[in-house]
């Protein structure tokens, strides 16, 4: 388990926390790991959920498919970081979408019931989880509120445009690169991907950025 302690550190669950703290923690909270290989399932749509996932290697996103099968992409989570929290720990815990390894990835899983309540040995890290929980869940009622204004715009030049506005300010530079090939943007913006990728090569036409693969730079030439 101690060859996790690098990966906890960075989880925003365990923010506070060292790795003197790990070993009583993690048996405290009695955590199960789990590995998966390349674009496994780690839950299907309808599944009962009572557990936060972390992700301490590889890749896992979040989706969900209509009737007729078209992807939507929700969100992608890397090594350090926390996903179905929102399912756990809510009344209803039928998840309304799939998680999907995209890659080789061991997840760690924590059943909520022991985060929520002390144990017997009134262990000081359980307040401090719950605080960091309240703002781990705030955090990403942000990014949701974020997504629902991008996928607002009308057209699919202004939610790439959005999108990578977005991307750029999170990083504080017009250089960035995204986490998506093309036809994962293309299900995250909930677009056609041929017409992203024309409208793609008609902002480069005019302009307003560059790209090589996932890796983009905005120029700032956006006429409006």
């Amino acid at each position: 388990m101690k060859k996790y302690y690098p990966v906890l550190l960075q989880v925003s669950l365990f923010h506070g926390m060292t790795e003197s703290d790990f070993e009583k923690m993690l048996s405290c909270l009695s955590v199960k790991i789990s590995r998966y290989q390349k674009n496994e399932t780690v839950f299907f749509a309808g599944e009962e959920l009572t557990s936060v996932g972390i992700v301490l290697s590889g890749n896992i996103q979040i989706t969900n498919e209509d009737i007729w099968g078209n992807r939507n992409l929700l969100a992608e989570f890397g090594e350090g970081e926390l996903f179905a929290e929102s399912f756990a720990f809510a009344k209803t815990k039928i998840a309304p979408v799939t998680a999907i390894s995209t890659t080789e990835s061991e997840i760690m899983f924590v059943d909520h019931s022991r985060i929520l309540a002390p144990c017997c040995s009134a262990c000081k890290f359980h307040l401090k989880m719950i605080e960091n929980m309240l703002s781990v869940l705030s955090g990403k009622n942000i990014l949701l509120n974020e997504k629902n204004r991008i996928l607002s715009k009308r057209s699919t030049r202004d939610k790439l445009l959005a999108y990578l506005c977005s991307q750029s300010q999170k990083r504080g530079s017009n250089l960035f690169s995204v986490p998506f090939d093309r036809q994962e943007l293309a299900d995250y913006l909930c677009v056609d991907r041929s017409a992203m990728s024309s409208e793609l090569g008609k902002l480069r036409e005019e302009g307003v950025l560059r790209f090589h693969k996932n890796d983009f730079e905005l120029l700032g030439n956006l006429e409006t």
